[in-house]
Formats: C-alpha cells, structure tokens, sequence
C-alpha cells in the first residue's frame, strides 16, 4: 500500500476511556472491597470480555464448557489409539478372507468353522504390542501425541479454575444463575456489565463504559482481519490452471496469519493491546519489512516441516467425521456453506460472532436458491442419462436382494449398491427443478438484504456466470471446504514463503497507518471507529462528511454499513459527533425519498402476494417486511394494483425501502433509547407485540414475565435485523443511483442531492412524524432496544431465527 503523508505516525485517541499506566498493564481490574471473591483477581480485560464474559455466555455456561473440553481430550485420545490399533493390530489378509483361519474349538459345526469373525482377524496384544515397539515412526508419532495430550490436560485444569471464578462472577456480581442463562441475550448481559461499571468501578481509569469499548476489547484482532480483506490485503488470490482466479483461505492459513500479525513470537503486537513502538514510526518502515518477511519465512518453513503431522491428523480427522455422514446422505457433499473469506469479507467492523451467524443464517436459504438457479443444459442432459442408467441397474440389485437375501453375501454387492446411491444422488444435484422460476435479479437483491455487501458490478449481472463464479468463492461447496482444509497444509507453506512474504511493506505500512490508540482500550484497527470523517466513502452518501483519501476510504460502504449495524445493535451507544452527523444525514436522505414514494400501508398491504414471489414458505412478520419492499416495484411496474384495489404510483426498491424506513418512528429520550419501530397492519397485535414496559407491568409470575420479556426480545431482534436490511438495500441503491443514474419507469431519475448536514446538532434530527408523510398514519410497534445471533451451521439454519438468547 502507498505511504501518504496524513497517515506518516501513529495516532492517538484521547477522548475515550482509561487507560493502563506504564507498570500497571496487568492491573485492569479493580473489585471493590465489598465485592472481593473467587473471582477476584481477574486482571486482563482482553481476556475478562472476550473469553470471560463472552465465550462464557455463547458456550451455555460452566457445565457445557467444562464438558467439550472434556470431549476433545478424550476424542483426541481416541482418534490416536484408534489409528495406531487399525494400523498395527488388525490381520487384513484374515478380514478380507485372503488367508485361511485355523479353527481350533471343537464345539462349531461345519458351517460354523469356514466364518471368519472379527476376533480372528484382532491380533493378540503381545503380538500387536511388539509390532508397535518394532516401528520408530509410530513411536515418534505416540510420543507427539502424549506431548501435546499431556500439555491440553494441563490447560484444561487451568481452564477449570478460570471457569469456575467466571461463574461465581456471573452469579454473584451479574445475578444471572447457570440456569437461566440461556435465557439470556448477550445485550442483558452486557447492559449489566455496564451498570456493574458505574456501580463498582472494575475498570480503574474509567467510570462509564460504552458497548463500543466492550466491542474493541472482545474484536480487537478480528477487526484487524476485516479490514485486511476489506483493503484487499488478505487474503492471497492464487490464479491456477484451468480455474484461474482462486480465493484460498483456510483454518490453518488463517491461523498462521494471526499468529504472524497478533500473538506468536516476534508478531507485530507486544502484547494483547499494544501494538509495538516499533511499528508505529514511519522512518524504519524498509527495515521492519525485512524482519517481517524474515518471520513470515521461518514460519512457512515451520509450516513446511511439520506438514507431514498435520496432513495426517487432517486426513483422520475428516475421515472420521465425514465418512458415515457421506454415506448416510451423499448429498451433503453438494450443500454449501459460508467460506471462511465470505465470513470476513461479509463481516461488519465490531460485528460479534453471534451477530454474524444470524445473519448469514438469514441469507443462507436466499443465496442457495439463488446459485441453484444457475444450470448447464448439457450437464442436465448427462446427469439425467446417468440417473436413468444407474438407478436402472440399482432397482435390479435391491429386487434381488429382496427376493433372496443372500444375494448381500456376494462379493462387492453392497459396495455397488452403496456407489450406484452416490452416483445417483450426485446426478440428482445437477438437474433442475422443473418448477423453479428464473429470477436472478429478484434473487440476488433479497440475498443483499441479509448478506448487507455486494460488489457494483454486481447489479444488472446476476444471470452472468462470472456474478455467480465470485459468489461461489462466498458461498462455497462442503466438498470444497473439505478440500482446500485437507490441502492446506500442503498449501500453506508455500503461500507463506512465496506469496505473503512479498507484501510485508505493504503489511507494514497498513498496521502503522490504520492503527489508533484509544485511551484506557489499547490500539485498535482505526476502520474500527467507524469514523466517518477519516474512513466513509463519498459514494456511500458520505459526500460533505469525509475527508479520507481513496486510500483512507473502506470499500463497499464498510464504514457506513457498519455504523447503522451497530447503531441498530445498539440502541443506547452514543455516536461520536462525526458518525452522528452522517446518522442524521441519512434520515434526511431517506425523508426526502420517502415523500415521492407510494405509502408503507400500499406497500405492506401486498405483503402476501410479495412474499410468494420469493419464497414458498409463510414468513414471519419482519421477512415479510422485507418481502414487501423488494417485490413492491416488481408488481407496480407490472401494471399490478395494491390489495386495496387503489393505483399505486411506479416505485424503485430504494424508494420502497425510504417509505417504510421514513415510518419507523425514533423516540430520543435523554439516554438516547432508540425503540418504536413499525408493526405491519396486516398482523394483530399480540403480547410480544407489544412494549416490554407493558408486559413487565402486567401481572404475572416471575417466571412467566421473564418467558414474555425473553421471546419479545427475540421478535425486537427479528425486526432490529429487519430494519438493517432496509438500510443496506436503501443505501445500495442510492450509491448505485449516484454513481450512474439510472432509467426508472421511463424517465432518467437523478440522485436526490442531499443537504450539507455539518452544521446540525449531533444526533437529534429524527425521521419525519407518519401525519407529515402524506397524511398517513403507520402502526407503531412497541419499544424494543436489541437484536440477536460462528460457528455458525450455517449448512442447514432454520428459515426464521427465533431463538430466544442472542
């Protein structure tokens, strides 16, 4: 990347939080006398949120930790005494009947003594003991395995120690017992992190804490990785024969990057929240690019050397994981699931994993049907005469097997039998629905709804092949990700030591100059601030409110997306007065859209008849919502009138997409509470309709307002996603119609230019009252303050995420 003279040194930020006095770095907690505990002694506040707080709240608590770590000593132990006993004391020449068997027991019949079972081909511990001790690379093997067995017991006797002071933490200081914790969202418990703060005072140098100072300790590395993939850094595009452009970027790469850049010896950081004085010095930058590529390359060489070890615990590994589900479902092999770049490159700055896995769970279905609407006439046409054939010889088979059952006994039957399935169910895959409607457009503008990013060269492309190619480096095959983690530690080394180590200046230049010390977090990744002035793009309705160079600028609208992300996430977190600027901007964007655009209750009144047309299923209330907006101008520009029988003027999806925003009703109360959103009229009101205020107050047991309070939480985070959605699909919309104008309804329409907002006050300016929208009136939803949901599966997630905890 190219140096620039605004971004020479290191910055500093000093209107945050605390921060850590020169020999007090280990001292980031204080508990109060009257709080001392078990649990007392926590220091590291990177570790306190991150693994404390929140790993401890998305893993379900002590008991379910405590036992997957259990489970993987215990499957690591068994997958190492299970291959040795498979590769040393098994006879295959007896198992497979190639050698005769001495029967010795006098009492078996004729028939009896030509069976060969399974004992007769286990060989006698003596013997399988002294094949074992004969062979040095098994030995070598074992004694690896024990090291690393040995060194994992010992971390997780450690870890139980940590755990339990967790819980007492929970329990004693947060309130929330073991049992009810699922129950809640992470939202409650970070709101009662930040009221524990003002009540006890944890953190030494500061008295308010933010969710943004919690976001930047827990995602302080991983913000770190958006932005490299964001600035086009990471990952390394490979061009190989025959596929040519491939994105390659696994788990092991991935942690070879972090180890470099973070945490491993002679990484860039000194520490968990510093980054090195070293690196923050622009005079040095030539030579810190040469220790850099120096590291890199011992690293790779690591990678190279211990790549036989890691090859053949990959290749057991999968074998053992996949094998009984391949041969239960074949298909599965042809799902898709999200790669790990589509996870980075998707992911919004200070997005927690939660987050991200609900809403890439959202997308998962829209994306499938959309890359399933792409087929090969040819390959239909070949896979169909394969099906026919292979089926054909298959129904032979079963026939005989049900007419005689012996027919199982001849060699290699089931073997066939199993194969011709595979084949079939392959086959299958490549043959098109006959009742699928081709709506590529339609399909890819709902899959923007949930994956909120789409490159511009996307929009009027989605039935081009290439569109497709680029989402399928997003969204790949399983049986591609299988592939490339089996490859990787073939692979790794070598993109270490002939493709990374050539960007190290440029690696160099982006951690000094997008790196910012906020006082009392640490340094953090600058495109972390979401600071529109120094990181927003012009393009993304940005114009008059940055000042960033095109190498200072996110791409895609990161910046701009990210900051209505987390604002909606959350709704108490007071913007800095730059964002807030931006905020205010865009309302009044979508104020002026919103009065040329049709009103909400013509939209939302189509709502069935717009969710037919993308989906075969019922959704719920919020799917519907965005069902509404994205069909809206499909069927005023068919000629199609509303349900209520009256014209509905021509629409765009941007304009449909402000008219519903613009009836969202803001309420600013002075802690800056952002609730009140719309309910469509089209659904009765119900008690999780309705405010949380008003269900607590009504009279109940405990029990049954904590069930209330939980499943309207999870229908406040139903429509927080909801709301995002309409932004991401408003401010495409706008940056595609900025930056070329587009024909609408036969006439040339121009963006709407939007006012220099610079001069307003902070965040105050709300969207427009229903009464001045056209006279019409929206329904209002009660307030609601949250959202919900890495690993995540997002091979199958449920069409609608109504789980009660985020």
């Amino acid at each position: 990347m190219a140096n620039f003279e605004a971004y020479q040194e290191y910055q500093r930020i000093e209107d945050f939080e605390e921060d850590s006095p020169p020999g007090e770095e280990d001292l980031l907690v204080h508990v109060p006398e009257g709080l001392k505990d078990s649990w007392h002694h926590i220091k590291n506040l990177d570790n306190f949120f991150t693994r404390i707080i929140y790993h401890f709240h998305q893993k379900n608590g002590f008991a379910c930790m405590m036992l997957t770590e259990f489970f993987e000593l215990v499957q690591f132990l068994f997958v190492v005494t299970f291959t040795t006993f498979l590769f040393n004391c098994v006879e295959y020449d007896v198992l497979f009947a190639n050698k005769a068997v001495n029967h010795t027991t006098h009492n078996l019949g004729p028939l009896d003594r030509s069976k060969v079972t399974l004992p007769d081909a286990i060989l006698p511990s003596q013997q399988c003991t002294k094949r074992i001790q004969e062979n040095g690379w098994i030995i070598f093997l074992l004694i690896m395995a024990a090291i690393f067995w040995i060194y994992r017991l010992i971390k997780v006797f450690c870890n139980l120690l940590s755990y339990w002071e967790i819980r007492q933490f929970y329990i004693k200081a947060l309130k929330i017992t073991m049992d009810e914790l699922c129950n809640y969202s992470w939202q409650e418990v970070q709101d009662r992190l930040i009221s524990l703060q003002r009540e006890q005072q944890m953190c030494i140098h500061k008295k308010e804490l933010t969710e943004l100072d919690i976001y930047h300790r827990i995602l302080r590395f991983k913000n770190y990785m958006v932005a490299m993939v964001n600035k086009s850094l990471l990952p390394v595009n490979l061009h190989v024969p025959l596929l040519g452009d491939v994105v390659f970027l696994t788990q092991g790469l991935k942690y070879n990057f972090e180890l470099i850049f973070f945490w491993g010896p002679g990484s860039l950081f000194q520490n968990k929240w510093n980054l090195h004085p070293k690196y923050k010095r622009a005079g040095n930058r030539l030579e810190l690019a040469q220790q850099l590529s120096h590291i890199i390359l011992l690293t790779g060489l690591a990678n190279l050397l211990l790549c036989p070890f890691i090859l053949v615990w990959q290749v057991l590994y999968a074998f053992f994981s996949y094998t009984e589900i391949i041969k239960r479902e074949p298909g599965s092999l042809g799902a898709r699931r999200w790669s790990l770049y589509g996870r980075l490159y998707l992911r919004h700055f200070n997005e927690l994993d939660h987050e991200l896995h609900s809403r890439l769970g959202r997308g998962y279905k829209p994306v499938s049907k959309y890359m399933n609407s792409f087929t090969s006439p040819l390959l239909a046409v070949i896979a169909k005469n394969v099906a026919f054939f292979s089926g054909s010889v298959l129904a032979v088979l079963i026939t005989l097997t049900v007419y005689d059952e012996d027919v199982l006994t001849v060699q290699h039957i089931l073997t066939a039998i199993t194969i011709l399935g595979v084949v079939i169910t392959i086959s299958r895959s490549f043959i098109p629905d006959e009742h699928m409607v081709w709506c590529p457009e339609q399909l890819l503008q709902y899959v923007l709804a949930h994956i909120h990013y789409m490159p511009d060269h996307w929009k009027g492309n989605a039935n081009k092949s290439e569109t497709r190619d680029e989402m399928a480096q997003l969204f790949q095959y399983k049986a591609v990700f299988i592939l490339e983690e089996l490859l990787s530690p073939i692979i790794t080394p070598f993109i270490l030591i002939f493709f990374l180590r050539r960007k190290s200046l440029e690696i160099i230049d982006f951690f000094r100059n997008f790196t910012v010390e906020v006082v009392g977090v640490g340094d953090i990744c600058s495109f972390a601030q979401m600071d529109i002035r120094k990181h927003g793009n012009p393009q993304w309705l940005s114009e008059g409110q940055t000042e960033a160079s095109v190498y200072q600028q996110a791409e895609n609208g990161k910046t701009e997306l990210s900051l209505m992300h987390f604002t909606i996430k959350n709704p108490h977190w007071q913007p800095p007065q730059e964002s807030s600027f931006f905020i205010s901007h865009l309302k009044e964007k979508v104020q002026q859209d919103a009065a040329g655009a049709p009103p909400a209750q013509h939209i939302l009144s189509d709502t069935p008849l717009c969710t037919s047309l993308l989906s075969n299923e019922s959704g719920t209330a919020p799917e519907n919502l965005l069902a509404s907006v994205l069909a809206h101008p499909v069927l005023t520009a068919s000629g199609l009138p509303g349900r209520d029988r009256r014209f509905v003027p021509p629409s765009t999806t941007a304009s449909a997409a402000a008219s519903v925003l613009a009836s969202l009703c803001t309420s600013h109360l002075p802690s800056r509470t952002r609730s009140h959103t719309l309910l469509p009229s089209t659904y009765p009101e119900s008690p999780m309709y309705r405010s949380e205020r008003t269900i607590i107050d009504e009279s109940m047991s405990a029990s049954d307002s904590r069930i209330r309070s939980a499943n309207h939480s999870a229908l406040q985070s139903e429509f927080a996603s909801a709301e995002m959605s309409l932004h991401a699909i408003y401010m495409h919309e706008v940056h595609q119609q900025s930056s070329q104008p587009q024909r609408i309804s036969g006439l040339w329409q121009a963006p709407v230019p939007m006012r220099d907002l610079s001069n307003m006050p902070g965040s105050q300016t709300q969207y427009s009252q229903p009464g001045s929208l056209s006279g019409r009136s929206p329904v209002r939803l009660g307030e609601w303050t949250e959202e919900e949901e890495e690993e995540i599966n997002h091979e199958a997630p449920p069409q609608h995420d109504t789980e009660i905890r985020s």
